[in-house]
């Protein structure tokens, strides 16, 4: 069973025609189901823009190295708007949002931190 989303690119007879002639049975999302990719399609527009194309991996393992620290920084460092100011790592574990002197929440989302790359 091939599964995808109803992207042209998947619609197609070219497309669907071969899977067909191999015998393998094809499951589509239904219309209007685009919002349960929109968060893992965010994450890697931010991924590619913050580290990949600001970097020049000359191999796998350079890359690896690369992503394995934007991902800890978006993780545990980033804060993001849309947890309260709080970073994944936070909001996973209920730590509630810091109170008191420093910085707020919408501070801390535009920060220099936001912009910080692996």
């Amino acid at each position: 069973i091939f599964n995808t989303d109803q992207g042209s690119q998947f619609t197609t007879p070219r497309f669907t025609g071969l899977l067909e002639e191999r015998q393998i049975r094809i499951s589509m999302d239904g219309r209007g189901r685009w919002l349960d990719n929109v968060f893992i399609e965010r994450l890697w527009r931010s991924m590619k823009y913050e580290c990949v194309y600001l970097h020049a991996f000359e191999t796998g393992s350079e890359l690896r190295v690369g992503l394995t620290k934007w991902i800890t920084h978006y993780n545990g460092q980033r804060p993001h708007a849309a947890l309260a100011g709080r970073t994944p790592d936070e909001a996973y574990h209920d730590v509630p949002t810091p109170s008191g002197p420093g910085l707020t929440p919408d501070q801390r989302a535009n920060s220099s931190a936001v912009r910080m790359a692996a």
